[in-house]
């Protein structure tokens, strides 16, 4: 079955980045002059995903206008060297259709997903959290490359990345068998464990592929630490039952919901715009 559908949380408050987020949705921070969810709307669109379902909470409303068509702005800019800048934007809103649905209680990240249910349907789909902002200059996006082991192995698939054993304490971390290079079957997931307490130093970061029993799978699960209903603990049930899979993925990853990943996110794609315009003169 090929994922058409991608959901994307994004119905928190980001705190780390008040006050600029006190009127502004976090997914709409820009790095360079694009918002961090349409990065990862980007990303789904190159997996195919082009049915989007967005979480979204109070104060949100600017990523549902920034997925539609501003037509005094088209009117003003028309002719204009700036007409091109929308062109990005406006071939999403033209290839995707946008869905939303408003989450009125923060209560973690695998109540978040549950609520995306009725979006979702009882079909397989990816969730893209934009905060993590996720590059691969040399090959296919990190949500196409998980298509692929989707399409192969049929069950759920987290993304992980080897951290600093020091920050085990930031992340969902993982421990599993290795059946391919850098596939791994999950045996075990812990939530923000204490780097003492960590089965490894396999973080996984915003990127899965889900099936739809997950969601039956969210409602069974109890509130696990800051008691909220952790997305980790659910998939462990999961692989308790059925298959889990972890997957080491190919290119880069910004922590973009920090001040530094952010920054560095920043600087990073401004050296490589600086870079195209030096070699195009």
């Amino acid at each position: 079955m090929i994922i058409k559908k991608c959901l994307f949380p994004a119905a928190g408050y980001g705190t780390r980045f008040l006050p600029a987020t006190k009127a502004m949705p976090k997914e709409m921070l820009p790095v360079m002059a694009k918002p961090l969810i349409q990065y990862g709307v980007e990303e789904a669109v190159e997996a195919n995903m082009n049915t989007i379902a967005i979480i979204t909470g109070r104060g949100k409303r600017a990523i549902e206008d920034h997925f539609d068509y501003s037509y005094e702005l088209e009117h003003q800019i028309k002719g204009t060297k700036k007409e091109s800048l929308l062109s990005d934007v406006n071939e999403l809103i033209e290839r995707c259709t946008f869905s939303y649905t408003r989450q009125n209680e923060m209560n973690g990240l695998g109540a978040a997903i549950y609520k995306g249910e009725t979006l979702i349907g009882n079909q397989p789909f990816g969730v893209v959290l934009a905060d993590d902002l996720c590059i691969n200059p040399s090959g296919d996006g990190v949500l196409k490359q998980m298509s692929a082991i989707y399409e192969k192995y049929r069950c759920c698939i987290v993304a992980i990345q080897e951290i600093p054993k020091d920050e085990t304490y930031k992340y969902g971390i993982v421990a599993g068998n290795e059946i391919e290079d850098g596939l791994f079957i999950v045996s075990d997931m812990v939530e923000k464990p204490k780097p003492k307490d960590a089965p490894s130093n396999l973080a996984i970061i915003g990127r899965y592929i889900l099936t739809p029993e997950i969601f039956g799978i969210i409602k069974d699960t109890k509130a696990g630490i800051n008691k909220e209903i952790q997305i980790t603990d659910a998939l462990l049930n999961m692989a308790k039952k059925n298959m889990v899979l972890a997957y080491k993925f190919k290119g880069k990853r910004f922590d973009c919901g920090s001040i530094d990943g952010y920054m560095e996110a920043s600087n990073y794609f401004y050296q490589q715009t600086s870079k195209v315009e030096k070699s195009t003169k």
